[in-house]
């Protein structure tokens, strides 16, 4: 990762529109640097480099599963960010066609889950929110 120490004191807010395409994650992954790298006070360099790879791993899951538009945002508090994907499909169900599988991809929530997000689903006026709650 390209993040060293990053304030993250908040609260602070990102929200983006991103491309369909491979660049939509890098795009998002620089987007939530740049968030964290302004602000007055640090946090801890291990979590602001978590809260990048989750913004990687979940716009990664929507650019591969769902349908756009997608849109990232980004939300930093006292010890807490909340980063919420949105795509175009309505699908909640989480389970995907073999067809929709990649290489050895499939690991991606697992991932989210083992930094300590909780992770959630809502539907939107177009589609759904992925939603992960990063607390430390």
């Amino acid at each position: 990762m390209d993040t060293a120490i990053a304030p993250c004191a908040g609260p602070a807010t990102l929200h983006i529109r991103l491309p369909s395409r491979a660049q939509a994650a890098r795009q998002a992954r620089q987007a939530a640097a740049s968030l964290m790298a302004e602000g007055d006070s640090a946090c801890p360099c291990g979590i602001a480099e978590d809260i990048v790879l989750i913004v990687s791993e979940l716009v990664t899951n929507a650019v591969l599963h769902a349908d756009g538009p997608y849109a990232l945002t980004v939300s930093l508090e006292q010890r807490r960010a909340g980063i919420a994907v949105s795509d175009g499909s309505a699908d909640l169900s989480g389970h995907h066609g073999p067809a929709q599988r990649v290489g050895s991809g499939g690991r991606g929530l697992k991932i989210v889950r083992a930094l300590g997000a909780e992770l959630f689903v809502s539907r939107s006026g177009r589609g759904k929110h992925v939603i992960a709650v990063l607390t430390w």
